[in-house]
């Protein structure tokens, strides 16, 4: 009996053979994937000839125009060279359409398309598929939900709340400060605010400005990556953060013989909208730019803090029929919110074909990012934009209904909205009746976009403690 046996060249040439009919394939396969990209491509420049913009490279996009942390800027520039909508090229085969006029804005906050997945997909691991990231039927069930959990009768306790938690900041405050020395604010601000959800959503006692081991680390690894190490060990940390705060909460009321009861009120869903939605940080992001915008605008933080005063004296009490008294406060916090929008923009993936007022149109599958940056910017809906100016909020100021969206429009605005314009004037009163606030000139903000507005150097005040009445009285 013969065994035949594979000599050497032959084995190499039989593996030769497969790395080719392998090469092939590959080169195939990429071959099909380039004739898709450049049809996708096509059918874009032909869906969207009706929009002009910036030229664009056929695979790096608009990456020239793009320079790091400039991207507020770029659309300021478009705004005022491209009417109501521009096309973004990401790359050679996606693209974006970015608007930036109110009738634009009003179609399609009127629709009911659902959120970009690309721009949104990376919250999950943190937020899960709450309110933010679901669309749908299953949407409208949460929304319906969690309606009641914002009506007046249950906000108006939480302004005491929050006042508690805006004097913890504001005593901290006086000792880190020196007379005139700047303090970077956001940190400070956000540790608030996170402070205010605990308190109302979950009646949590003590406050997280001051506990030091409120938090704990995580030193599961993720993946070989830091990123992703770094990423891994912030999920597990907030996560662990906040079911540790639910299962106190849980406790208490299960001594108190109330857990049954708390059950079956659909308002205590609050966590999922404040705490795992779009979280604290909005309402930081707006308070930080609002003490910003009075500090470089002294007469206005002056007449401001005038009002306050005569409406609540040293701000010992603060309630929430006081939130209605101050007018001229709350035109400047809206001017604010225009020039810094805590949210700068909002994506969503058209599900059908759109005919904009003007006629121009979008297909379906075209992914459009409101840009409410760019709206607030609009030169055309708000003349001299970059100019501080309070009066545009003025009673009976004519405005289009969609040319101020600091919370969103239509069905899927910010449904705490109410909730964080009571914080915004809670915060702004009792910080204005403490300190004069100043800029420091050496390290102006630059506003960045991220999933809120941020600035990247940080926002630096100088703030100047002023004088107590009662300390002045009971002096003489």
């Amino acid at each position: 009996m013969s065994v035949s046996v594979l000599s050497p060249s032959r084995l190499l040439g039989d593996v030769s053979g497969i790395l080719q009919a392998a090469s092939l394939l590959i080169l195939l396969l990429l071959l099909i994937k380039a004739v898709q990209l450049y049809l996708h491509r096509q059918w874009l420049l032909k869906a969207l000839q009706q929009f002009p913009c910036p030229p664009s490279h056929w695979l790096f996009g608009h990456i020239q125009e793009l320079q790091q942390d400039q991207e507020l800027q770029r659309i300021q520039k478009w705004v005022e060279t491209f009417p109501s909508a521009c096309p973004h090229w990401l790359w050679g085969g996606k693209v974006r359409v970015q608007l930036y006029d109110p009738d634009y804005m009003k179609v399609i906050l009127g629709r009911s398309d659902p959120k970009s997945h690309g721009s949104y997909r990376f919250l999950a691991p943190w937020i899960g598929y709450g309110l933010l990231l679901l669309n749908g039927q299953t949407w409208f069930q949460h929304r319906r939900m969690l309606t009641p959990a914002f009506h007046y009768d249950i906000l108006k306790p939480y302004v005491g709340l929050m006042a508690d938690s805006v004097r913890v900041m504001l005593d901290k405050w006086e000792e880190l400060l020196g007379q005139d020395s700047p303090l970077e604010v956001f940190q400070h601000v956000s540790l608030m605010t996170l402070d205010t959800i605990m308190k109302c959503a979950f009646s949590h006692q003590g406050s997280i400005q001051v506990d030091r081991n409120a938090f704990h680390q995580n030193d599961t690894i993720y993946s070989l990556t830091s990123a992703g190490r770094w990423t891994h060990r912030a999920c597990q940390l907030a996560h662990q953060h906040t079911d540790q705060v639910i299962q106190l909460r849980k406790a208490q009321l299960q001594k108190e013989g109330e857990l049954e009861k708390i059950k079956r009120k659909r308002h205590l869903d609050f966590l999922d909208i404040l705490l795992l939605a779009k979280g604290h940080d909005t309402t930081a992001s707006g308070i930080s730019w609002i003490l910003y915008a009075l500090a470089t605008h002294p007469k206005h933080q002056e007449r401001c803090r005038e009002e306050i005063h005569s409406l609540l004296g040293d701000g010992a009490s603060i309630t929430w029929n006081h939130l209605d008294q101050m007018p001229y406060t709350t035109m400047c916090i809206k001017e604010a919110l225009r020039l810094y929008p805590p949210v700068p923009g909002i994506g969503r993936e058209l599900s059908t074909p759109v005919t904009f007022p003007d006629g121009r149109s979008l297909p379906k599958g075209i992914m459009v990012l409101l840009s409410i940056y760019g709206l607030h910017h609009n030169p055309k809906v708000w003349p001299n934009p970059e100019v501080f100016d309070p009066f545009r909020f003025a009673p009976g100021s004519a405005q289009h209904s969609h040319a101020f969206l600091p919370f969103s429009g239509g069905s899927r605005n910010c449904i705490g909205k109410q909730f964080a314009m009571n914080e915004l004037k809670v915060a702004t009163a009792l910080t204005l009746l403490r300190f004069e606030l100043l800029p420091d000139p050496t390290r102006i903000p630059i506003p960045i976009a991220r999933l809120v507005l941020k600035s990247k150097n940080g926002i630096h005040l100088r703030l100047r403690r002023l004088p107590n009445p009662c300390e002045d009285k009971d002096q003489l």
